[in-house]
C-alpha cells in the first residue's frame, strides 16, 4: 500500500494550511462570537481553488481528486470549523450533484460561479418535520400546463441559506411515488417567491449562517431540473455520500486542533511539581486521542481513495464519517477535561472546538443513520 501523496495534493494542502493559519484561525474567535459570515475569507478560499477542489478546470475548479479534498478540508477545519462547513457545502453538496447529474449549461453557469468563489451555494433537503426521513418532505413542485413548476413549502437548517445565491432544492413532484417522486431543482434566490427566515442561533459553527427558507409560488423551469424528474432522492443520497467524506475531514480537523493544543498544554502545565504530561492518566488520554485521530484519518482517506477510483463508496464514507465524528467529540471532550478550568473558558479555543465537534455527529446523516447504512450494507438486510 502506498501512503504517500502527490506533489499536487501536497501543494493544495499547503495552500489550505497557509490560509487557515494566516487568515482563518486569527479571525475564528471574532466570527464565533459575533456570528458574522466570513465573506472575505470565503472569497479567498475560492480564489485559491478551495471552493471547487474536485471541479474540473473547464468549470472553474482546481481539477483535483477526493484525496486532495480531504487534505485541504482538514487544514481549513483545524483553523475554524465554520469555514470548513461553508467549504464542504460548496464542494460536496452543491457542486458534486450538478457535476454528476447536471447539464453542460448548468455546470458552466452554476458550478463555475461557486467554484471560483463568486457566489455561495446551498443544499436544501431537510424540512421542519423531516430530517433523517427525507421521503416525508412536504415541499411540492407542481407541474403546470406550460411546463413550468410552481414550488411551495419550507426547508429548514439550510447551511449558507442566509447568503446563498444558488440552492439545490429537493421537492416532491409526484407524492404518490414516494422516494421516486422527488425531483432536484436549482434555485436562484433572486427570483420572486423565494424567502429567507431568521438566522438560527447555533451551539457551534456559528460563523456558518443557517436559516429556514420558504417558497411561495416560486416558478422553476424545466432547465432548472438537475438530472431528470423523479431522480431527486437518488441524487440526494449520492451527494450525501460525498458530503460524509467532507464532514469526516472536518471532524478530523477539529480533533487535530484540540489534540495539538493539548500536547502543548501538557508539556507546559505543572502540578505537584511536574508537567501534567508525565502523569499516567494524562498519558493514557493522549494515547487514546492519538489512536482515534489516526484511525479517523486513515478511514477517511480510504473512503476518498475508493471514491476517486470511481467505485461505490457509500459504506466507506459512512464508516469514515461515523468514526471521525465520534472521535472528534471524544477528543475535544478529553481536551477540555485535561485543560481543566482553562478548557471551559472562552479565553482559549478548546470550548469552541468542543461545541463545533458536536454537529459532525448530526448533519450529513446522524451517527444513528451511519450505523444503519453500515449494518444494511454488511448484512444485505433492509
Amino acid at each position: 500500500m502506498d501512503f504517500s501523496f502527490t506533489e499536487e495534493q501536497l501543494m493544495l494542502q499547503d495552500v489550505a494550511r497557509r490560509i487557515a493559519q494566516e487568515k482563518i484561525a486569527p479571525s475564528a474567535e471574532h466570527h464565533d462570537r459575533t456570528g458574522e459570515f466570513p465573506l472575505e475569507n470565503i472569497r479567498l478560499l475560492g480564489e485559491n481553488g478551495l471552493m471547487g477542489i474536485e471541479v474540473p478546470a473547464e468549470y472553474g475548479g482546481a481539477g483535483m481528486d477526493p484525496i486532495a479534498y480531504v487534505l485541504a478540508m482538514v487544514e481549513v477545519a483545524a483553523g475554524d470549523a465554520a469555514h470548513s462547513t461553508i467549504m464542504s457545502v460548496n464542494n460536496s453538496l452543491f457542486c458534486n450533484g450538478i457535476l454528476t447529474h447536471g447539464s453542460e449549461s448548468q455546470k458552466q453557469t452554476y458550478v463555475r460561479a461557486i467554484a471560483e468563489g463568486e457566489a455561495i451555494g446551498a443544499f436544501a433537503l431537510t424540512e421542519p418535520q423531516s430530517g433523517s426521513d427525507a421521503t416525508a418532505m412536504r415541499c411540492r413542485a407542481v407541474k403546470q400546463a406550460d411546463g413550468t413548476y410552481v414550488i411551495n413549502g419550507k426547508k429548514s437548517w439550510i447551511t449558507s441559506g442566509p447568503v446563498a445565491k444558488y440552492i439545490v432544492l429537493f421537492a416532491m413532484t409526484d407524492p404518490e411515488a414516494g422516494a421516486r417522486g422527488i425531483t432536484a431543482f436549482i434555485i436562484d434566490t433572486d427570483r420572486a417567491g423565494f424567502h429567507r427566515g431568521k438566522t438560527e442561533p447555533k451551539l457551534g459553527i456559528r460563523a456558518s449562517a443557517t436559516c429556514e427558507i420558504e417558497f411561495q409560488d416560486y416558478v422553476a423551469h424545466t432547465d432548472d431540473i438537475v438530472g431528470k424528474e423523479g431522480e431527486g432522492f437518488k441524487i440526494a443520497m449520492g451527494v450525501l455520500d460525498a458530503g460524509r467524506i467532507g464532514i469526516a475531514s472536518q471532524a478530523i480537523g477539529i480533533a487535530r486542533a484540540a489534540y495539538e493544543a493539548t500536547i502543548e498544554y501538557v508539556k507546559e502545565r505543572k502540578a505537584f511539581g511536574a508537567a501534567i504530561g508525565t502523569f499516567q492518566m494524562t498519558q493514557a488520554k493522549i494515547a487514546d486521542m492519538k489512536c482515534k485521530l489516526d484511525a479517523a484519518l486513515l478511514l477517511t482517506l480510504r473512503a476518498a481513495w475508493v471514491k476517486g477510483q470511481g467505485k461505490r463508496f457509500s459504506n466507506e464514507a459512512a464508516i469514515a464519517k461515523l468514526t471521525a465524528s465520534e472521535a472528534a467529540m471524544w477528543i475535544t471532550h478529553q481536551a477540555v477535561q485535561i485543560h481543566g478550568g482553562m478548557g471551559y473558558s472562552k479565553e482559549m479555543p478548546l470550548e469552541r472546538y468542543f461545541r463545533d465537534a458536536k454537529i459532525t455527529e448530526i448533519y450529513e446523516g446522524t451517527s444513528e443513520i451511519q450505523r444503519l447504512v453500515i449494518a444494511r450494507n454488511e448484512t444485505g438486510l433492509r
